[in-house]
C-alpha cells in the first residue's frame, strides 16, 4: 500500500512548513488527486489518520479535491474531460493520438495552520 508512504511523506512536509513558519498544529491538508495518479483515496486517507497521531497535525482533516482526466486530441483538436480512470482514445473520433494533460496531480493545495 503506496498510500501509507505517501501520507508519511506528505505529514513530513506540512509539518515541517507549519513549524518553520512558526505555528503549533494543523487543522486541515487540501490535496489535488488526479483520478488517474494511482491513488486510492480510501486508503490516503485511513493512512493519514493514522500516521498523523503524535505530529503537529493529530487533529487535521485530509481534504481530497479529484481531478477528472482531460486531455486533447491530436486529429480532431477536441478537448475533453473523463471520469474514466484511463482514456486510451479521443471519445469525439476515437483516435489514439491523444494528450493526457490533467489527472496525474498529487498537489498540496493549503494547509490550515494555529
Amino acid at each position: 500500500m503506496h498510500e501509507a508512504s505517501i501520507a508519511i511523506s506528505l505529514l513530513e512536509t506540512v509539518s515541517g512548513l507549519c513549524c518553520q513558519e512558526g505555528f503549533s498544529s494543523i487543522e486541515t491538508v487540501r490535496l489535488k488527486v488526479g483520478k488517474a495518479a494511482g491513488i486510492l483515496p480510501d486508503a490516503l486517507l485511513f493512512a493519514f489518520d493514522v500516521a498523523k497521531t503524535g505530529t503537529v497535525a493529530s487533529q487535521a482533516e485530509l481534504i481530497i479535491e479529484y481531478v477528472a482526466i482531460g486531455g486533447s486530441c491530436n486529429d480532431c483538436g477536441s478537448q475533453f474531460d473523463s471520469e474514466e480512470r484511463y482514456i486510451f482514445a479521443c471519445p469525439d473520433c476515437h483516435s489514439t493520438a491523444i494528450k493526457i494533460t490533467r489527472g496525474n496531480e498529487l498537489q498540496i493545495v493549503d494547509m490550515e495552520v494555529n
